[in-house]
């Protein structure tokens, strides 16, 4: 490879660099080697292309399914629609307008950080943004201003915090947290 690109800089400036001198500039003269047969890189490429075909159907163990379009295959994403957070009395999972579930996949377009939820729990009024900077996700730095609240989920990422105990769309609430895909 190294040999290929000495090879293309000596005819750059064999077209470019002596045309606008006058005088000739000493090249450096490599002895010729013979090429390497592409088509036999070709072969083994094209191989191995041909064995990686996408499975028709991916298992529902934390795998993505596969579409296959033309010469391109590209993972399904599934995420909630509406996104909803709720108290623990609602189950985690995957949402939809049917199945109202709490969104166990947040992150925040704000901060960038993955959002925690905490099981029968609740904020206290004191908790503020500089708080949740320095703690946030660990919730042994964070019980300190959590509270038992029977039936309460508390949510936090690094710059925003809140506690519930109904269903409720997140785009309802002063939040920037969207569903990072399941």
């Amino acid at each position: 490879m190294a040999d290929d690109i000495d090879d293309l800089l000596d005819e750059v400036e064999d077209k470019f660099v002596k045309q606008s001198d006058s005088k000739k500039l000493p090249t450096r003269v490599k002895p010729s080697k013979p090429k390497r047969d592409d088509d036999e890189l070709s072969k083994i490429i094209d191989d191995i292309c041909d064995e990686q075909e996408p499975p028709a159907v991916a298992k529902c163990n934390n795998s993505k399914q596969v579409v296959r379009q033309g010469s391109q295959s590209r993972p399904i994403v599934s995420k909630c629609f509406p996104v909803c957070i709720g108290g623990s009395a609602v189950s985690k999972g995957l949402g939809n307008t049917v199945n109202r579930r709490s969104c166990d996949r947040l992150r925040c377009t704000s901060c960038d950080f993955k959002v925690a939820s905490f099981d029968d729990f609740g904020w206290d009024s004191s908790t503020d943004y500089l708080f949740l900077r320095n703690n946030a996700p660990d919730f042994e730095r964070l019980k300190s201003k959590l509270s038992r609240m029977k039936g309460y989920r508390s949510y936090c990422c690094q710059c925003s915090h809140i506690s519930v105990n109904d269903v409720t769309d997140v785009k309802d609430l002063p939040l920037k947290w969207v569903c990072g895909q399941h």
